[in-house]
């Protein structure tokens, strides 16, 4: 019975999990059980307590030198000094005391601890000399023979991917086979533990491999020359996990996510603040904020002779003031070289500070607008209940109070911005703080707050941080795991100052992800990930940093997956491996679903970090949630990713609305973002769609308002007329006469709406720069449609919209600003995008020849398409479906070649990606970035981004239907017409329940979360109808999805009329 329950609850993994722990109370706790299980069951758990690592966490303890040279963190030391004992104490009461009940310890007991100084290494000593005595005398003491047989191909692989560059290619072949033969250990019969795995250096050696051996090397400067190599480690390791089925690749992101749970201490801080209390901060701006302040003392560093004391003894600090601000404050005092100009700029500030936004409104810096939303919010707030605005009349309080105040917040959001640079970085770059205090510019001339840099315990602290983040980073990198700021507040913090050397000033927020952040537009992706550093305060040599580096390398092959198949194939054509231009097609290959890059752990730790909502109003989440969630998104749940989305849109308010309690995963509720923001109501002309959707946008696209839609001469108000007014406006921007967007052979005309339909997507249409006009339409027109297109798609996301448009995947990649190529065009024109990679082909193999041999007969053969000269098709350099599109100054003269093939494809891919859609793009961002910033966005897949937009799209079963709908009023689930119309909505065709859906509640798609998220339920009652029911028509309240249906005598007769008010029933808003 014993053995079988210690064997269930995984005892060996449990305690090697314990031992990474530096609380000598949990270390003697966890030796205790150990010896306690050998006592009993030595000849069961021994060979376990190997293999999981419980015996080399024994052996660092005893001598804790060896535990250094593991790769798997354990814990080496244990101190017990005073001085540790009182900064233990300074987080949580000693564990010695910690189950006693009755009155607290007296102060004698909290200043000593009942653990004897080495009594956790004695303990080691007793067990290790006692049950681990005959692995103490093996030479290869503790390693299994997995561990050594992986660890002699991890060293064997990295010896050749190390091996100079012009010995590497003769040894590639020897290489792929040790990466197969990697794969297939991991995938074997016998068991690899997470500790045999991250000890058997096998991450660090695919690591190395896949970067070809550039891992943190700082070549930012050499992409040009390593660039190939590392597309080419991408492609074969593709192509492997092509040849296994992906099973192996399974496997090791499979070991990878637990290895990343065992290792990782990323710690979870909680408040366990009662509630928020008024405070008095001096420093900065001396003001009264709504949650606690800082106590700091400062002090100047020894040796400093430019600066003068500073006075004051303890002061009260704004926590969320970046230490930018601070030192901005403090130079004013403590410099020596202090002028007329930085008092007045400090007395200016002040005055100012009265000005800024609300105390209780915790902003977050990059995740507000640029003009002054809170004062124009709380105008909008006074009316938005009562006042019906009309769209030809200004408003004139919105207007006044955006004049008043957008300067200050436009100052001051450039500062936050710019001042929380270092913060975090996301995917793409360097990216800032997500959980910030608002924070006005410093008091001080210009550059006078990097004059000022700041220490902690002799730690400097970032600049770019709050206060409250630089101290819990601190704590964080003390190692103290998971544990309660509680006693945070009332603690005194000493601060020293001293004036920045250049040095200092010109290294902060200064990486290698810098400099290869201005070439990632240039170079490819998988060289711009692998020359990147990761956006986390991890130590790079730790096991946890480089875990994390190789899941990201996995999740972006497995996401690129298309692209790499495609090139290695284009590749092997231009060497003469495989012939025939259809070798280049790819097929239909699987993926590694996305839920295997989640880490449940992780995602754990940032819900519960979600869940303490004062520790997030206040701004408490620990940096390492932000940098992770720029930087690898994928580790999240989508539920996490957009609880974390709601709190950069809408900051506390998101709190105050007990909107974060709600374990359910997203608040898949369409009013869930209605009832956080206020309401605005416009009156809006239907038949005017456009021009009254641009009136709007142009009025409250830039504050967080939700809109409330009326249409002129109806009665209808409320959340379906909404609803459809986003659905109008969807509509409408999809007509082919606008010029957005491309409509080739595979886009057709809705003859009914003449809109443009593509079964791919849509994407924009290219436009010459020198062209100002084609087929009657003004490109200055199209510019201020897309720039609409982004407000309103902002502006849904925002309010929780519906909308009813089919973008492309390579348009919403464009959104989360990833760049396109060449084999992202058959997502949206598979015809081009094929031509294209065939041209692409030839002149790759053309290229190849040229570099072997020279022009020959054969290579003429070898370099034709499909049989025929290139000079033969008679393409002329225009933009294929776009005549008036002139691809070179001379087209008219110029025909297409073997010799100029190579421009033509560069010509069309700039024309079809890049310039020709440039500035439609910008536009779309710059009217989005009105609403709010779409960098945002970039936490979501494209797939994820389409439902967040779109709704769902996915079929009712009638199981679902019975459940997620509310019968009332008559009808009961069993009544006979409910049986019928369940049984005619489970036969209706696609265009049918669109228009069922429209009809009910005012968009043609569900919300994010299917019927289940509709808010109120779709209701169906019982309509009392005159003598001739069979004549009635049903009636619809679309504000609270609710359908009156009459008791028809038949299904047939139930579905004629049903189908009769769906599709002759829209378009107006009346009392029913």
């Amino acid at each position: 019975m014993l053995v079988e329950l210690l064997k269930d609850t995984k005892i060996s993994s449990s305690l090697a999990g314990v031992f990474t722990l530096k609380d000598p109370h949990v270390l003697i706790s966890a030796l205790q059980i150990a010896e306690a299980v050998l006592q009993k069951l030595s000849d069961t758990f021994l060979n376990p307590f190997v293999k999981e690592g419980v015996f080399f966490a024994i052996d660092a303890l005893i001598t804790p030198e060896k535990g250094l040279d593991l790769t798997c963190p354990v814990q080496t030391s244990v101190q017990l000094s005073s001085e540790s004992s009182q900064k233990s104490n300074e987080i949580l009461r000693c564990l010695c005391y910690a189950f006693d009940t009755g009155q607290s310890p007296s102060s004698s007991e909290k200043e000593s601890c009942k653990i004897e100084k080495d009594s956790v290494k004695n303990l080691a000593m007793e067990i290790g000399t006692k049950y681990f005595d005959s692995e103490l005398n093996k030479s290869n003491k503790g390693m299994t023979i997995i561990l050594q047989s992986l660890r002699t191909c991890s060293d064997a692989l990295t010896d050749l991917v190390n091996l100079p560059l012009t010995y590497r290619d003769a040894y590639e072949e020897k290489l792929n086979c040790l990466v197969h033969q990697v794969m297939e250990k991991l995938n074997g019969r016998e068991s690899i533990s997470t500790f045999e795995f991250i000890e058997s250096g096998i991450v660090n050696a695919l690591v190395n491999y896949l970067s070809n051996g550039q891992y943190l090397r700082d070549k930012a400067d050499e992409l040009h020359d390593i660039s190939s190599g590392i597309e080419k480690r991408f492609e074969a390791f593709t192509r492997l996990s092509l040849s296994l089925d992906d099973m192996p690749l399974s496997v090791l992101i499979q070991k990878l996510q637990c290895a990343l749970s065992s290792v990782e201490t990323f710690p979870v801080i909680l408040s366990h603040l009662s509630k928020l209390r008024h405070s008095y901060a001096t420093v900065p701006y001396g003001r009264c904020i709504k949650y606690p302040c800082l106590k700091v003392r400062f002090v100047k560093a020894e040796g400093e002779t430019n600066l003068i004391d500073y006075t004051e003894d303890i002061m009260t600090v704004d926590p969320f003031s970046t230490m930018d601000t601070i030192g901005g404050f403090l130079w004013s005092k403590v410099s020596t070289k202090k002028d007329e100009h930085s008092r007045q700029s400090a007395r200016s500030m002040r005055r100012k500070s009265s000005f800024r936004s609300r105390p209780d409104q915790v902003n977050i810096p990059e995740m507000q607008e640029a003009k002054g939303i809170f004062a124009a919010e709380e105008a909008l707030r006074q009316t938005t209940s009562v006042e019906m605005t009309s769209l030809d009349e200004p408003d004139v309080d919105s207007v006044e109070q955006e004049r008043h105040f957008s300067s200050e917040a436009d100052s001051d959001m450039k500062t936050q911005i710019e001042g929380s640079e270092t913060t975090s970085n996301f995917a793409s770059g360097s990216r800032k703080s997500m959980i910030n205090g608002h924070q006005p510019k410093s008091f001080s001339s210009e550059d006078s707050s990097l004059k000022l840099v700041f220490y902690l315990e002799e730690r400097q602290l970032d600049q770019g941080l709050t206060l409250y983040q630089a101290i819990l980073r601190e704590k964080t990198r003390a190692g103290l795991g998971s544990f309660s700021n509680e006693k945070l507040w009332s603690q005194v913090y000493t601060l020293t100052y001293k004036t920045a050397s250049n040095h200092e000033q010109n290294t902060q927020g200064s990486s290698v992800l810098d400099k290869v952040g201005r070439c990632e537009q240039r170079f490819p992706l998988f060289s711009t990930i692998v020359l990147s550093e990761l956006s986390c305060d991890v130590e790079k040599s730790s096991p946890t940093y480089n875990i994390v580096f190789l899941l990201k390398s996995l999740e972006a092959m497995n996401r690129f997956k298309f692209h790499l198949i495609a090139r290695e194939r284009m590749n092997a054509f231009a060497e003469g491996k495989v012939n025939g231009l259809d070798s280049l097609k790819v097929g239909i290959f699987s993926s590694i679903p996305k839920s295997e890059f989640l880490n449940g752990k992780l995602t754990g730790k940032l819900e519960q970090q979600l869940r303490d909502r004062l520790a997030v109003s206040i701004g408490g989440l620990p940096s390492w949630c932000n940098q992770l969630m720029g930087s690898c998104p994928f580790l999240f749940s989508f539920e996490a990713r957009y609880k974390y989305f709601h709190l950069a849109l809408f900051g506390s308010s998101f709190y105050n609305n007990d909107n974060i309690t709600s374990n359910s995963g997203p608040p898949n509720d369409r009013r869930s973002n209605f009832s956080i923001l206020p309401r605005k109501k416009v009156l809006v002309c239907r038949n005017q769609i456009l021009d009254s959707a641009t009136k709007v946008m142009d009025r409250y696209a830039s504050y967080k308002v939700a809109i409330e839609v009326e249409y002129e001469e109806e009665v209808g108000t409320g959340l379906g007329p909404t609803l459809e007014f986003y659905t109008l406006v969807s509509h409408a921007l999809q007509e082919s006469g606008l010029g957005m967007w491309r409509e080739d052979n595979k886009s057709s005309k809705d003859e009914d709406n003449g809109t443009v339909v593509s079964r791919f997507g849509l994407f924009p249409r290219p436009w010459c720069s020198t062209l100002e006009t084609s087929n009657g339409v003004q490109f200055s027109e199209v510019i201020k449609m897309f720039v609409l297109l982004g407000q309103v798609v902002a502006k849904a996301l925002q309010d929780g919209r519906v909308m009813d448009i089919s973008f492309s995947r390579a348009f919403y990649k464009l959104m989360l600003g990833q760049e396109l190529g060449i084999y992202d065009i058959p997502s949206f024109d598979p015809e081009l995008g094929r031509i294209l990679i065939e041209f692409q082909a030839l002149v790759s193999r053309k290229r190849f020849l040229d570099s072997v041999g020279g022009e020959t007969s054969a290579s003429m053969v070898d370099t034709c398409y499909y049989g025929t000269r290139i000079e033969d098709l008679c393409v002329v350099f225009t933009l294929p479906g776009y005549p008036d599109y002139l691809l070179s100054a001379d087209a008219d003269d110029k025909m297409v070649n073997m010799f100029n093939l190579e421009e033509y494809v560069s010509l069309v891919l700039d024309a079809t990606l890049n310039a020709g859609i440039l500035r439609q793009v910008e536009a779309f961002r710059s009217g989005f970035n009105q609403v709010f910033p779409i960098k945002y966005l970039q936490i979501f897949t494209e797939e994820e981004l389409e439902r967040l937009l779109c709704g769902e799209r996915d079929s009712w079963d009638f199981n679902e239907l019975l459940e997620k709908i509310k019968f009332d009023h008559g009808y009961t689930a069993s009544s006979p017409p409910i049986i019928n119309l369940l049984e005619i909505l489970r036969q209706f065709n696609h265009e049918q329940r669109r228009a069922f859906l429209q009809f009910t509640t005012g968009a043609p798609h569900l919300p994010l979360g299917g019927l289940a998220a509709l808010n109120p339920k779709l209701t169906i009652v019982r309509k009392h109808c005159s003598k001739w029911v069979d004549e009635d028509l049903p009636s619809v309240m679309t504000c609270a999805n609710y359908l009156k249906l009459p008791p028809y005598s038949s299904k047939e007769r139930m579905k004629e009329k049903l189908l009769y008010a769906i599709t002759e029933g829209q378009g107006s808003f009346h009392l029913s």
